[in-house]
């Protein structure tokens, strides 16, 4: 798949997922204004309706009041009692909708007498206008009762008007009935916000929650203005109560950012495998290179050998044989560590570790080497400052780590400069080795620095055709350091060359018998 078609794959699943989210969202946030803007109409109606009550248990106060008054004064109390007729029952409503009901009463015995004459019409009509005149006087009583309670009903203490137990118990009430079944907190204050009485928790109000979770009604709204008293009502878990009914979206929210999650790691993965399949096409072509290099090489020495004239000069012989066998160590040596990466890939491969001279190992591999860059005007400098070298290795992986280390450095070097290699060796705290191959060839990028360790990983070198090999041989190094113990770092600055710095643990009974 080409890059360009997944980074379009990429752009439409990406935004395919912020449109899913947008619209998730934006339908939390609605169903958040709409569960809120429930709950405040819910509140609002059980507050009209506390102060309704309320009004209705005032009203209720001053007739009793007045009609126990009306009572005393009755003329059924030369009886020494109630009559025994309950009179005739008055039912009324003011004008401002409040309800009441009003008995008028006579003489029990007239009342009886009339009721149980033969006479009825006659006896009916004189009774008609005594109660028309016990009527006109009751309702001159029940308009006195209202204007006692337009009057009177101010002078009252808020505490008896609204009385907290009260105002509580209708509260929850009518919360309930309007299905609010949430802890609340209350107080009735006046319009200057004195606190006449309230509820055990309101004081430990938090103010920066107040402006969505207090509500506030007026109670006795026919008061006057200068004597206005509120009710005022707090919700301390209403932003829990409102989010709860909105939990089923989390899942649906938890759901999408897995998706997002598989989804993105579907996409570095598939960054990754195209990249490893760059690798492994380039891979395959060096390799091709490589192995057709001294195949080549060893196909010409072997017709040459096949010319009579050549068979018969020694010195010729014996060229063509080194030839043949420096190409076949060559092409072994590939082969070796193309089959070492994949054994130790597959976690088969083996290291034998023996005690180990490493001043002795480097010095062999350096004068292996030197004859190859001396041939091209180059210079390996050597120090061998280590007095402790003894170290714990594979002696075969170490010698191709030197060996890979040196001829890394004489493939980067520069064309026009002379080849300058220094090997060194010291001894440093905690009891290591540390082992330095330094050249001054053409550098490395720092943003490469730190891939270069990886496989198959192959730092450019512009136009250079002369520069061949797998993206291997520093990853083997790598790897083979670490199996023994070490560690390796490089530094390195374009155009002034490479330092790799190898870190061994010496043997301990070696640096203990040097103590």
């Amino acid at each position: 798949m080409k890059k360009s078609t997944i980074w379009l794959l990429t752009v439409l699943i990406a935004l395919t997922f912020m449109g899913l989210l947008y619209i998730q969202i934006i339908y939390l946030k609605s169903m958040i204004r709409m569960r809120d803007d429930q709950f405040t109409e819910g509140v609002r109606r059980s507050l009209y309706a506390v102060s309704s009550l309320l009004e209705q248990d005032e009203t209720k106060y001053f007739l009793e009041e007045d009609v126990a008054e009306v009572e005393s004064s009755s003329v059924y109390t030369q009886y020494g009692g109630t009559p025994h007729l309950g009179g005739i029952k008055y039912s009324f409503t003011t004008h401002s909708g409040v309800a009441g009901e009003v008995t008028l009463k006579s003489d029990a015995a007239r009342i009886y007498k009339i009721q149980n004459e033969n006479n009825v019409a006659s006896s009916y009509n004189s009774m008609r206008e005594e109660l028309k005149g016990q009527y006109l006087y009751q309702k001159g009583v029940i308009d006195e009762v209202i204007i006692n309670i337009m009057n009177k009903a101010g002078e009252r203490p808020i505490e008896e008007r609204a009385d907290s137990v009260a105002v509580r118990k209708y509260l929850k009430r009518e919360l309930e009935n309007n299905g609010l079944e949430l802890p609340f907190e209350f107080a009735v204050v006046n319009r200057n916000g004195k606190v006449f009485y309230e509820s055990a928790g309101f004081s430990n109000v938090n103010p920066a929650t107040l402006e969505n979770s207090m509500f506030v009604q007026s109670l006795f709204r026919n008061d006057p203005a200068s004597k206005k008293n509120y009710l005022k009502v707090y919700f301390p878990s209403k932003t829990k109560y409102i989010l709860s009914s909105v939990k089923i979206m989390i899942p649906s929210f938890v759901f999408t950012f897995v998706l997002l999650i598989v989804f993105l790691y579907t996409i570095i993965v598939a960054f990754r495998q195209k990249k490893i399949t760059e690798m492994k096409n380039d891979f395959i072509n060096n390799m091709t290179h490589e192995f057709k290099t001294p195949i080549s090489t060893i196909s010409l020495a072997a017709q040459m050998l096949n010319d009579a004239s050549v068979r018969k000069s020694p010195t010729m012989l014996q060229h063509i044989s080194t030839v043949i066998n420096d190409e076949t160590k060559r092409l072994r040596f590939q082969v070796e560590k193309v089959l070492q990466m994949s054994m130790f890939d597959k976690k088969t491969g083996t290291i034998r570790l023996q005690d180990v001279d490493a001043n002795l190992v480097i010095s062999q591999v350096v004068n292996t080497f030197r004859l190859k860059v001396e041939k091209y005007g180059g210079k390996i400098t050597t120090a061998f400052d280590a007095e402790d070298a003894i170290v714990n290795v594979d002696e075969m992986h170490f010698t191709n780590v030197v060996f890979n280390l040196l001829d890394n450095a004489f493939k980067y070097r520069k064309e026009e400069t002379p080849l300058a290699l220094t090997v060194s060796t010291r001894d440093i705290p905690q009891d290591r080795l540390e082992i330095v191959i330094a050249d001054n060839g053409i550098g490395i990028k720092k943003e490469n620095l730190k891939k270069i360790f990886e496989k198959f990983y192959r730092v450019s070198t512009g136009n250079r055709h002369d520069v061949k090999g797998f993206g291997l041989g520093l990853a083997y190094v790598h790897k083979m350091i670490g199996l023994m113990g070490g560690e390796i770092k490089v530094e390195s600055e374009l155009g002034k060359g490479t330092r790799f710095i190898i870190v061994l643990p010496l043997l301990e009974s070696t640096s203990a018998n040097a103590d």
